[in-house]
């Protein structure tokens, strides 16, 4: 084994191994599922009769104490650490519920013969860049391994409980070891003709005889579907195109002898020639199909050995592994053989090293071959500052992914009043408190955050037509606040100019919206407002929405007296809260603006004045590399107006740019879909999570974002907690069953009948 990943397994061969990952081949639509199986097709049909190819599966299980230190909050010596242990504990339970002690992996290791690893080098260059972009054609992430990289696999494989691997290269030459000595385990006995002992464990190889004329796609996911150790390796070589059309003609004309005899003999006896023995009529009918097949439908012949690896504590436990096996198996009208006297060398050939021991192979065409697709269930099991998001459908593995990591981390959570919506924006609240230093500004229409947030020290900002907080005091929050980096561009009135026309655009009102000319006096106003502020940045000067009704009425034009006319209400008359300077502390790390209280009139004023102030902590938080999280429930409001939808779907999009993450929240998913706008908040959002849908939304949404008619079953007449969790290009079927005899739960929920309780 070299350091690049290269492996020498004798004198004249070469192998390379490949790492994939799973695509959602089940959940996909059929047209998808035809695209994938066609490029496994075409990878096949790439690699001619001197390449040999290894496709390995394999379900082992990772070390218990790994997979609880990747879940476990840490303690950080604050006051929530009591709530720390308490999201750990659920979490612990969560894994126990699930199965992420049993990891699948997949291989495609790729064997040559070359002189030197100078030519297996290059060779393999072009070789290994073809397999990758076929990978890539069918959605599955993949990456050549390094050396140590695949003895860090190989030693996975050969210590089934999950010992951990320690091995440097600067370890060989001190030592005299080989890299064989560092993966090896404690013992192997090859005794039995049956079965064979690796360690304490008990293992048997057996290989799989196809008899079946037709295969089913799910074998391999059904064989995998296991809670014991396998290992599944398909050994796929291509024959010479011009030899297997020879073989099969030769084939042909057989047949034809046998017919010949079988219709002399019925003469002598006076049979009918005509009836022949029905296996006769079919294999020669089948062979005829082959060689035209072979001849003008891009089918190549391989030949296919199929090896099973079952692993077991106890002899017992690995009978009982082998006979469900074999029930799998048999379900496909095949048969689980058992390698008599031939264990050490099946095993051997198991072992994705790229090197056939097992004589044992069945001829397949392209297509019948690509039947055994590798894919199984998609997985989001995240390392690092993952947050968790329930149980995966299908696989009941834990959900851990990280939105930083996304290409553009904005998020949509969409459901039915009652699916969980808010449960899920607390889960993650909470969980992103919990473990990360990030901001979290939430916009809270219906008041349904307040507990959660007291708990966790936030600041509640209540904003009512009286301008007056929770506790009596007045509570106000300014509208024209700007800070000198408020824009990437050197002008930061220009973005606070669209604000305050959208602001303006939801005062006037009209189903025109702004004309040209109102628009022109407002950015005027606008820039003359701020002129003192800037040249003097003292927060005494920060100008007030007043400020900007007085400007308005010194321009002459008759649009100018239009719009501080409808400013009024807002100014001087009994809608005047916003038109104070700011007086709430907006520094906590959790701040929650509380709009149920300023009823319809206010309410998308006020989400309209909370998106700016979100945008003031965001450009604060950026220049300290900090990361702001923003939830908005209700966020179709926004996307009703022209103006107020095109400056909300800007600052969308400028938030990635900026360290933001926001996420918006509703269950007007009609409103939202109506919008002109909605292709750009789509476009902009690799993360969705989607819950119970109404019959009409389904059909939208389902078009919107490709989603399969299999997929489209989670999310239809479903219970709270279980739907669809969209990131990046992974779309899994997830379901959250929190465990609802806790303090987290009665902190999380918001069901009335639960919020009461102590």
């Amino acid at each position: 084994m070299y350091p690049d990943g290269l492996c020498k397994l004798d004198d004249h061969t070469w192998s390379k191994c490949i790492e994939f990952e799973d695509v959602n081949y089940q959940l996909a639509k059929p047209d998808d599922q035809t695209a994938i199986f066609e490029a496994l097709c075409d990878m096949y049909n790439a690699h001619d009769a001197s390449i040999g190819m290894q496709l390995s599966l394999v379900s082992r299980r990772m070390n218990r104490e790994d997979f609880v230190k990747r879940i476990e909050i840490a303690a950080q010596g604050d006051h929530f650490d009591h709530i720390r242990e308490l999201y750990t504990q659920m979490l612990r339970k969560q894994l126990e519920r699930g199965n992420n002690g049993l990891i699948k992996t997949k291989y495609l290791t790729l064997t040559i013969e070359a002189r030197d690893s100078k030519t297996a080098r290059a060779r393999f260059s072009r070789i290994v860049m073809d397999a990758l972009n076929h990978f890539k054609v069918m959605g599955a992430l993949a990456k050549e391994l390094g050396g140590k990289e695949w003895l860090e696999m190989l030693h996975g494989i050969l210590h089934p409980d999950g010992e951990r691997f320690a091995f440097e290269w600067s370890w060989l030459a001190p030592s005299g070891l080989s890299v064989q000595d560092f993966i090896a385990p404690s013992s192997f006995r090859f005794g039995e003709a049956r079965k064979f002992t690796m360690a304490d464990k008990f293992c048997a190889v057996s290989f799989l005889q196809i008899s079946a004329p037709e295969m089913d796609d799910r074998m391999l996911t059904e064989l995998l579907d296991t809670d014991s150790g396998l290992l599944v390796s398909l050994h796929i070589r291509s024959m010479d195109q011009n030899e297997a059309i020879k073989t099969v003609k030769r084939k042909i004309t057989d047949l034809d002898a046998m017919k010949i005899q079988e219709q002399k003999r019925a003469v002598r006896s006076g049979y009918d020639m005509d009836i022949l023995p029905s296996d006769l009529s079919t294999y020669g009918g089948a062979a005829k199909n082959l060689l035209q097949d072979l001849q003008s439908r891009n089918e190549r012949m391989f030949l296919l050995t199929f090896l099973v690896v079952n692993m077991a504590d106890t002899k017992r436990k690995l009978d009982n592994d082998i006979f469900a096996t074999a029930g799998f198996a048999q379900k496909n009208n095949c048969a689980l053989t058992r390698l008599d006297y031939l264990q050490e060398a099946g095993f051997m050939s198991s072992i994705p090293l790229g090197e056939n021991l097992i004589p044992i192979q069945r001829g397949l065409t392209t297509s019948s071959t690509a039947i055994f697709i590798p894919f199984i269930t998609q997985e989001l099991f995240q390392r690092g500052a993952a947050l968790y998001y329930g149980l995966n459908a299908l696989s009941n593995n834990m959900i851990l992914c990280d939105r930083k990591q996304l290409k553009n981390p904005n998020g949509l959570i969409l459901g039915t009043p009652g699916s969980g919506k808010s449960f899920a924006a607390k889960r993650e609240m909470t969980n992103a408190f919990l473990i990360t230093d990030d901001d979290i500004i939430i916009c809270d229409p219906e008041a349904e955050y307040f507990s959660l947030v007291q708990r966790l020290g936030g600041q509640v900002i209540r904003l009512s037509p009286a301008g007056k907080g929770m506790d009596g005091k007045p509570q106000y929050v300014n509208p024209m606040d700007i800070n000198l980096n408020y824009s990437e561009d050197d002008n930061p009135l220009a973005l606070k100019s669209d604000f305050i026309l959208s602001l303006c655009e939801l005062v006037i009102g009209g189903k025109e919206g702004l004309q040209p000319v109102e628009k022109t006096v407002i950015d005027r106003a606008v820039r003359n407002v701020y002129r003192p502020f800037l040249a003097d940045p003292d927060p005494e000067k920060m100008p007030i929405l007043g400020d900007l009704y007085n400007e308005l009425l010194k321009q002459p034009e008759p649009e100018a007296a239009r719009i501080a006319a409808a400013l009024e209400l807002y100014v001087s008359g009994s809608l005047n809260v916003f038109n104070h300077r700011t007086n709430v502390e907006l520094s906590n790390r959790l701040v929650c603006f509380d709009i149920k209280q300023l009823g319809k009139q206010l309410k998308k004023l006020g989400m309209l004045i909370v998106q700016d102030q979100v945008w003031n902590r965001v450009t604060v938080n950026r220049a300290e590399k900090k990361a702001t999280r923003y939830y908005m429930d209700e966020f179709h409001l926004l996307l009703k107006e022209e103006q107020t939808a095109a400056y909300s779907v800007e600052i969308w999009k400028r938030f990635r740019k900026w360290g933001g993450i926001p996420t918006a929240i509703t269950q007007n998913v009609k409103d939202l879909l109506s919008s002109r706008e909605v292709e750009n908040i789509f476009e902009n959002s690799d993360f969705v999570l989607m819950l119970n849908q109404a019959q009409g939304d389904r059909a939208i949404l389902a078009k919107q974002l490709n989603i399969s008619p299999q997929q489209m079953k989670y999310v239809t007449h479903t219970e709270a907690g279980e739907g669809l969790i969209f990131y990046g290009n992974v779309v899994l079927p997830f379901i959250d069953r929190f465990p609802t005899d806790t303090e987290l739960y009665r902190l999380l929920t918001t069901k009335p009948e639960e919020v009461s309780k102590p």
